[in-house]
């Protein structure tokens, strides 16, 4: 169970104790997501996150089917491969009167198919009697609703907690009430159809007789409705809801680029990261979002939606876009330092829950993040690159323009060149790059490291943002400041070269402390510098040769430090673990420099990884144990699954060993020195386009290189080349 987080430290998810469902079966949709055990029901007793979520509150805490009074055993259940449905399998157990079964096991078969569409989770029940002689049973499900935060199942504590109001019983509705302390009402509504034989304000019950071969079916649909949202209901049923699910699904896979393999296995990989990526991108009314995971980080996050949509900017720029204009209407416009704002700054996250609407937490619009301002900046010039969109890039380009000042003059608040941070908010986060956690900064000795700090990879997001800002603005008629970013970027990258590279340890220095003193710890951090391109290319072909180092590549993939570090610990949230996303970028990295092969490696790991995660799916995070043969990789046991930017990682890593890029101007896409692992013979890109055009592809691999081949076009697409 998550313990209590300490405030003004640390606002990661801690454990003590085991999940009750190891792998609990999950659904989202926009807003709202559920977590049920193997047996399609949420018991959120004791350690248990399950539930049915809204803008992070818990609306169903509990849900159970029993037959006669008892469980049904387990037969299998599985969710959709596109994420639309979760189909459960039961049976009967003996049921018993008066110490003679009256019923034998198996005779009834019980169906249980759930859907989320526009914040309600709609259930069908269907019961079969397979046996040759009539049957009776009761058929009950009980319910209840807890109405905690999402922070509250996390492990925090209140003081005051809102007010449970009187439910209202109807002869086919429930509906469990809830006044929170800021001033919103809550209710989860339940509907049954048909009307129950009793129902009360925790249960319903049917009288169920069943003919031989002869079917009933049972619906139940669950609303979450507050203040402020009160959703649809009326004429939506559970077909009517599936039917809608299917086509909006249906829809958007046909509009985004398809990926082919010869490898089955890999082709599982990329298809539940297309489907978990669907699922977790939410519909507002800025476009689409990707929010960041389930169960934790259900909602908007700056540097995650971010880096998601760059690594799917290739397939689908439309997320790209949507997380563009969000985070332009979000940004900070005034100094808060409650909240770690300041203007110019880019959102971390975003809640609408009850203990950040009262202040209890100060993620309601928090900005305490020092990469996301950097990595929106970039965002945008590679959106323009890749879709040649200047409309749009002109609609942000006052939020840009204040983003640039803020990594300026905010962010580089004592002149030096290096942007930094500090914490200013007494509840906010301690660390403020992508490792987050308190203790993820320090020196060789283990010694934690003093504000303000500047993170290694933070200067190179600077870096390459000012190049791409620069190119924005030659398209938007603004010369001078095109030639000052570039001009920055030069002379950013030779500051990087003399002050963070560190040749005791062979790599860039993870961070200067606040005296401006080296943290001499060797750490994935650096690889991030070949992403974007401001390492030397003489030490970028050290970094690429250490990340496979033992110590560092445990076989699944590039560690978050070298084993052989003080605070190395490989079942840490960012001191030895690996995550898929910051793999990917390094893996691009390589790429970029030349060293696919090191890339390649790093793919292969993954891609290996994969094979022994349930449905395929990586984690945000496993743990950084060295490889044993015949085993697969060690769970880390509160990492979110699925998370945006695990799902997105296996397109930035194809992106960079095939040197893939485009240019929107001359409607090109390119391939520089493109490769494929050994894993992978054969690619097929369907419906790449570009401004409006598009193209399918053929990608062969050969030992020591890949052949493209045309197989249709539309428009006047440029394809090139260089080997």
């Amino acid at each position: 169970m998550a313990e209590k987080i300490q405030i003004g430290d640390k606002w990661y998810v801690s454990a003590t104790s085991a999940r009750t469902e190891e792998s609990p079966q999950v659904l989202k949709h926009d807003e709202t997501f559920v977590l049920f055990d193997r047996f399609g029901d949420m018991q959120a007793l004791g350690v248990s996150e399950e539930g049915l979520y809204h803008e992070d509150t818990r609306y169903l805490s509990h849900q159970e089917l029993m037959i006669d009074g008892v469980r049904p055993l387990y037969l299998g259940s599985n969710v959709k491969e596109d994420n639309s449905l979760l189909i459960i399998e039961l049976m009967n157990p003996d049921l018993t009167d008066g110490g003679e079964v009256r019923v034998s096991k198996g005779l009834l078969h019980i169906f249980r198919a759930k859907l989320l569409w526009q914040g309600a989770c709609y259930e069908h029940i269907r019961l079969t009697n397979h046996g040759r002689e009539p049957v009776s049973v009761h058929i009950a499900i009980a319910f209840d609703a807890d109405f905690l935060d999402l922070f509250q199942v996390r492990g925090m504590k209140r003081e005051r907690h809102g007010e449970r109001l009187p439910s209202q019983l109807g002869k086919a509705d429930v509906a469990l009430r809830y006044q929170g302390l800021d001033g919103r009402a809550r209710s989860t509504r339940l509907h049954f159809d048909p009307t129950p034989d009793r129902l009360g304000e925790r249960l319903a019950a049917y009288d169920v007789h069943l003919d031989p071969k002869q079917e009933r079916h049972l619906y139940c649909t669950v609303h979450c409705e507050g203040e402020g949202h009160a959703l649809p209901r009326d004429g939506v049923d559970y077909d009517s809801a599936l039917r809608q699910t299917n086509a909006t699904r249906s829809a958007a896979r046909q509009a985004h680029c398809v990926i082919e393999t010869s490898n089955p296995l890999v082709n599982l990989w990329v298809d539940r990261s297309v489907s978990d990526l669907a699922m977790l991108t939410t519909s507002l009314p800025t476009g689409q979002y990707p929010y960041a995971g389930v169960p934790w980080y259900s909602t908007t996050f700056g540097r995650d939606g971010i880096l998601t949509a760059r690594q799917c900017l290739w397939l689908n720029p439309s997320l790209a876009r949507g997380v563009l204009a969000f985070l332009a209407q979000t940004q900070a416009t005034e100094e808060d330092p409650a909240r770690d704002a300041e203007p110019g700054k880019i959102l971390h996250e975003a809640r609408k829950c009850e203990m950040a609407r009262t202040g209890e937490i100060p993620f309601e619009r928090y900005y305490g993040t020092v990469d996301a301002t950097p990595l929106f900046v970039a965002l945008a010039g590679a959106y323009h690159q890749r879709t040649g969109d200047t409309e749009f890039i002109r609609g942000i380009w006052p939020q840009v323009k204040l983003a640039l000042e803020w990594i300026d003059h905010y962010g580089d608040a004592d002149g030096d060149g290096f942007v930094e941070y500090a914490r200013r908010s007494k509840e906010g986060l301690l660390q403020q790059g992508w490792k987050d956690s308190h203790d993820s900064i320090f020196h060789s000795d283990g010694e934690l490291a003093e504000a303000p700090i500047a993170l290694c990879e933070v200067q190179a997001y600077v870096y390459e943002a000012k190049q791409l800002a620069a190119d924005l603005a030659r398209h938007l008629g603004e010369a001078a400041l095109s030639k000052q970013l570039l001009d920055d970027a030069v002379k950013l990258k030779h500051r990087f070269e003399q002050q963070f590279w560190c040749e005791e340890i062979g790599t860039y220095a993870i961070a200067l402390d606040g005296h401006k003193q080296q943290c001499k710890v060797p750490s994935s951090n650096a690889g991030h510098a070949l992403w974007t391109g401001i390492a030397s290319a003489q030490h970028a072909a050290r970094i690429a040769e250490g990340m496979l180092r033992p110590e560092f590549y445990c076989g699944f993939g590039i560690r978050t430090i070298a084993a052989d570090q003080s605070r190395y610990n490989p079942m840490s949230y960012h001191n030895g673990s690996v995550w898929p996303h910051d793999n990917a970028l390094i893996a691009a990295g390589m790429a970029h420099y030349g060293h696919t092969a090191q890339a390649m490696e790093v793919f292969s790991g993954l891609f290996e990884a994969s094979l022994y995660f349930d449905q395929h799916r990586l984690p945000e995070l496993f743990c950084g144990f060295p490889r044993r043969p015949s085993e697969g990789p060690t769970l880390y046991p509160v990492a979110c699954s699925p998370q945006a930017w695990a799902a997105a990682a296996v397109f930035g890593m194809l992106q960079g060993c095939l040197g893939l890029g485009f240019h929107a101007g001359k409607t090109e896409i390119s391939f520089r020195s493109p490769r494929l692992p050994t894993f992978i013979q054969w690619m097929k890109i369907r419906n790449l386009s570009i401004r409006g055009q598009s193209v399918d592809l053929l990608l062969q691999r050969y030992e020591n290189n890949v052949g493209i081949e045309v197989m249709r076009k539309q428009g006047n697409v440029e394809i090139v080349v260089a080997i």
